[in-house]
């Protein structure tokens, strides 16, 4: 249901955050190397036949540059979650959040966090979610384990 991209294989290590993610909360997903600037006609294809793969939301990271979220979303009318990728040929990240924050008016991209693919994940989730109950009880349970989690901590702190 979630496609996820990135511009490298030197991506996977932040992008898996969303694969784990969207495991836990019992959504599919599919996970590729696509390049914008590398492999252009790939990301094309990727972007023109998503919808008619079955996906319902694209999560695309993307270091240095960051053309590949941006690309995508204007390809295609399903919504784009832009991971910012701090990667080795990058200015300590701001690049990537600056490509694919700044998007023109009427291609947007929902960006996250630096290296926030855990973030994307869960927010495709949600996107999901607003169709799928199975997924929408699954994120309500994830906030509540969240929420006692938080409270567990609160107690420690307070009984150290």
């Amino acid at each position: 249901m979630v496609g996820i991209i990135m511009g490298s294989s030197s991506d996977l290590k932040v992008m898996q955050e969303a694969a784990d993610i969207l495991t836990e909360l019992g959504v599919s997903y599919e996970i590729d190397v696509v390049s914008a600037h590398r492999t252009p006609e790939k990301m094309v294809e990727y972007g023109k036949t998503a919808r008619q793969r079955g996906l319902k939301v694209v999560i695309a990271g993307a270091g240095g540059a960051a053309h590949l979220p941006g690309m995508v979303a204007s390809l295609t009318t399903l919504p784009v979650i832009g991971v910012p990728v701090k990667s080795s040929n990058s200015i300590d990240g701001w690049d990537s959040v600056l490509s694919i924050l700044q998007m023109p008016s009427g291609v947007p991209v929902a960006t996250v966090a630096l290296n926030g693919a855990r973030n994307a994940g869960i927010l495709a989730a949600q996107i999901v979610g607003t169709f799928d109950e199975k997924v929408a009880q699954q994120l309500q349970d994830y906030k509540e384990d969240m929420k006692l989690k938080v409270e567990k901590m609160s107690q420690e702190v307070k009984n150290s």
